[in-house]
C-alpha cells in the first residue's frame, strides 16, 4: 500500500509534465459529459448561502459553479490556466462571482480554516503526493467542515481504462502513486486516519453519455482529454493503433446505451465524506 508519504524525485518536472498535461486538449469538452454528475455529487452536501467552499482541482469549474448557485463563497483552483479561463468565462456567463486562481492544489494560497467545504471530483486524485494534499484539505477547512471526493475506482470503467494505457504506455516516474489508489477504501481510510472525526466512504456510478458511437468516442477523447492525448503522442503508429484497438474494444463492451449511434458507460466511483475533528 502506497501511504504518499515517500520522497518523489524530481518533483518540479513531474508538476510541469502534469500542467502541460491538463493544458494539452480542451478539457472543457470532456467536462461537459460529467455535469450531471456534478449536480448529483453536490446535491447531499451543505451548500448553505454564504457558506465558504473550495473546489480543489476545479477544471472548468463544475462544482465551484453549482455551489455558486446555491449562494456560497465559492473559490476555485487548478494548475492548467486555460481551464480557469474557461471556469471564469462560466461564472461570468451566470453572473456568478466566484475567485478562481491558477495555482497548485498541494500548496493551497488559503488561511487554515477559511472553508467550511472543500470539494473535488475526479481532481485531487490525479496530485503526485496524497499525503501533502491531504494535509492541505484538511489545513484548510474549520472544525466541523465538510471535506467531499470523488474518486474514479480500480475496478470500474475508468480503472479498466488505465489498465489498457498501462498495457501500452511507458510507466509514470519512480515514485508517483497510481491516481486509482483514491478509489481504494483501505488506503483511502489510511490516508484519512488523522485530523477527522468521520469517515464515510460510498460506492456510486457516475453515468458519462456521448451523442457518437464507441470509436468516435475514443476518438473524442483523444482529441480532446489530456492524458489520452499524451499518451497516443507517446507511442509509434503501431502502439497507437493497439491502444486504439484495446480503448474501442473497452468503449464497446461497456456500452450500455439504447439509442442507436450512442455511447453510455456506467462508470463507479468512490464518494469520500470526511469530517474535519
Amino acid at each position: 500500500m502506497s501511504s504518499g508519504t515517500a520522497m518523489i524525485p524530481n518533483i518540479h518536472a513531474i508538476k510541469a509534465g502534469h500542467k502541460a498535461t491538463w493544458e494539452s486538449g480542451d478539457f472543457g469538452e470532456i467536462a461537459r459529459s460529467i455535469e450531471d454528475f456534478a449536480g448529483e455529487f453536490m446535491a447531499g452536501l451543505p451548500l448553505k448561502p454564504g457558506a465558504q467552499v473550495l473546489d480543489a482541482a476545479c477544471g472548468t469549474g463544475n462544482l465551484a459553479i453549482i455551489a455558486a448557485r446555491h449562494g456560497c463563497r465559492v473559490s476555485g483552483i487548478d494548475i492548467a490556466s486555460n481551464l480557469i479561463l474557461q471556469a471564469r468565462a462560466r461564472a461570468a456567463a451566470e453572473n456568478l462571482r466566484i475567485d478562481f486562481t491558477e495555482g497548485d492544489a498541494e500548496a493551497l494560497p488559503y488561511a487554515d480554516g477559511q472553508f467550511d467545504l472543500a470539494v473535488s471530483s475526479f481532481g485531487v486524485m490525479f496530485t503526485p503526493r496524497p499525503a501533502l494534499i491531504v494535509s492541505e484539505l484538511r489545513r484548510v477547512t474549520r472544525p466541523g467542515g465538510w471535506i467531499a471526493l470523488a474518486n474514479w475506482t480500480p475496478e470500474g470503467f475508468v480503472g479498466e481504462m488505465f489498465n489498457v494505457f498501462k498495457a501500452h504506455v511507458p510507466p509514470p516516474p519512480a515514485g508517483v502513486p497510481s491516481p486509482m489508489e483514491w478509489g481504494n477504501e483501505e488506503i483511502v481510510r489510511s490516508r484519512l486516519g488523522d485530523g477527522f472525526a468521520e469517515v464515510r466512504l460510498t460506492r456510486r456510478i457516475a453515468r458519462m453519455r456521448y451523442p457518437m458511437p464507441p470509436a468516435e468516442t475514443v476518438e473524442h477523447f483523444r482529441k480532446f482529454y489530456g492524458p489520452t492525448q499524451r499518451a497516443f503522442a507517446s507511442l509509434d503508429d503501431q502502439g497507437r493503433e493497439a491502444l486504439r484497438k484495446g480503448l474501442v474494444e473497452l468503449q464497446t463492451a461497456r456500452n450500455i446505451a439504447k439509442t442507436p449511434g450512442t455511447t453510455e458507460v456506467a462508470a463507479e466511483y468512490l464518494e469520500v465524506i470526511a469530517v474535519r475533528s
